[in-house]
């Protein structure tokens, strides 16, 4: 995953609100006004969130004569997990690596 698209992943689910409407979408599509229903802000707060989220491709919106629905869209959170779950294999052989080590210390001052 380049980086910039990382970069925009990370920073759209920064936010919140940005993640409880992804969490929303991942139900269903939905209209701007079907989003913005649990949120104390203004309609035009959640189409910026709206553009946040659709600028780092986690969602598409779509036309359907008056309305916009906002679809989810998972790839990049996938290829954001994979990054995540990449740098965490790293830590946890690292971790082994310092565990066998702190062990064969501990059993060194043993004898």
């Amino acid at each position: 995953m380049p980086a910039d698209q990382l970069d925009r992943t990370f920073a759209a689910l920064a936010d919140p609100i940005r993640r409880s409407i992804l969490a929303r979408l991942a139900e269903g599509d939905a209209t701007v006004n079907e989003l913005a229903a649990p949120f104390p802000v203004s309609l035009p707060a959640i189409s910026r969130h709206l553009k946040v989220l659709e600028q780092a491709g986690l969602i598409e919106r779509g036309r359907e004569a008056q309305w916009r629905p906002s679809r989810f869209q998972p790839e990049p959170l996938v290829e954001a997990a994979s990054w995540l779950d990449a740098r965490t294999r790293t830590w946890e052989r690292r971790m082994d690596r310092l565990d066998a080590h702190l062990a064969r210390k501990q059993k060194d001052r043993r004898r």
